[in-house]
């Protein structure tokens, strides 16, 4: 090989020469990776047949015990309901091992993305996942409330109504997509509360289209006060609930993967009691706002179809989110005076 020229020629040419040893490098290490992403592969789909494969059997397992148990003599019912919980815990065990294998998508993430992999292989990645989710939550909830502020205040154009609707259809969509997303990455989410985004997205979408007017002039300011009222309450909700939240990780009671809803649940008790007025009195809000444009749909200058359709998100709303408050409210009152009657 013969010596490099001097001058700026030669010291290109040894940059050359050093970039060729660490591109060799580059290869050898991608070949690496290749076959270990293929080892991956492959043990990705053989734990997933596995685990479909033992499922199955333990379903089996346990419709078999469900209709011997009751002609099982009394000594041996202890048997089966110890069989009977331990198909329970393997049942968990299998929920959290699949948080970690790629999932078919469902129907809803099919149609908007397609049949790609959203399942993320590490906690690191699922925990900056869900986090990020809890962020856009509070900021889209602050600009949510300064926004149906100024509407409501400051402005009064149908132009602006239009953008903050066209707002809360992108931020319910946007939602909707995530929470599904979660979902296959191991978020223990109640149906409820993604149904209740799937509603809102209707109802901002039919607000969104509907024309300036009588009827809507009538509706228009109570609508962006409940609109400014729920954001606060979310604003409210997210800030005591992330707080309790990171305590029961912290303790081991609560999953990683588990997110601040925009309801009442169990663990929210100690601590989080003093929001159930404020969550109570947005349902009622959610009901009133109903009975208004069931009211208006009645008058006869009421020309607009927008008026009845409203009508049902909202009563629909008020019926999932009081029932599963009061349900969780009942829950945990029975939970309690059983506990007192044991001791």
């Amino acid at each position: 090989m013969h010596p490099p020229p001097p001058g700026p020629l030669g010291d290109c040419l040894r940059d050359w020469e050093e970039l060729q040893q660490d591109f060799h490098g580059i290869q050898e290490t991608h070949r690496l990776y290749r076959l270990k992403l293929e080892e991956l592969t492959k043990l990705q789909n053989n734990c997933t047949s596995s685990i479909t494969r033992q499922k199955k059997q333990l379903q089996e397992l346990a419709l078999v015990l469900k209709k011997c148990k009751p002609s099982l003599p009394s000594e041996a019912e202890r048997a089966a309901q110890e069989l009977e919980n331990q198909i329970k815990e393997r049942q968990g065990l299998f929920f959290d091992m699949e948080a970690y294998l790629p999932k078919q998508n469902g129907l809803y993430l099919s149609l908007v993305l397609g049949n790609v992999n959203v399942t993320l292989l590490s906690k690191q990645a699922k925990f900056a996942y869900k986090d990020e989710y809890e962020k856009f939550k509070l900021y889209l909830t602050i600009i949510l409330i300064l926004i149906s502020f100024t509407c409501r205040f400051l402005l009064n154009s149908r132009v602006t109504d239009a953008a903050f609707n066209f707002l809360l259809v992108w931020y319910y969509c946007t939602l909707t997509i995530r929470e599904s997303i979660l979902i296959n990455n191991g978020s223990r989410i109640k149906g409820w509360w993604v149904f209740h985004h799937y509603v809102s997205t209707f109802l901002s979408g039919v607000m969104l289209t509907w024309p300036d007017g009588l009827m809507y002039q009538k509706f228009r300011n109570q609508f962006l006060s409940f609109s400014m009222y729920q954001s606060f309450v979310q604003f409210l909700q997210y800030y005591y609930q992330s707080g309790c939240l990171y305590r029961l990780r912290a303790l081991g009671e609560r999953h990683t993967m588990d997110l601040t809803v925009e309801g009442f649940q169990s663990w929210m008790w100690r601590g989080l009691t003093f929001l159930l007025p404020f969550l109570f009195f947005g349902h009622f809000w959610q009901l009133f706002n109903a009975l208004t444009l069931f009211n208006l749909a009645r008058d006869p200058e009421c020309k607009e179809w927008q008026v009845l359709m409203c009508g049902f998100p909202f009563l629909l709303l008020f019926l999932g989110n009081f029932f599963t408050t009061l349900r969780v409210v009942h829950q945990k009152f029975h939970h309690q005076q059983h506990g007192s009657k044991k001791e």
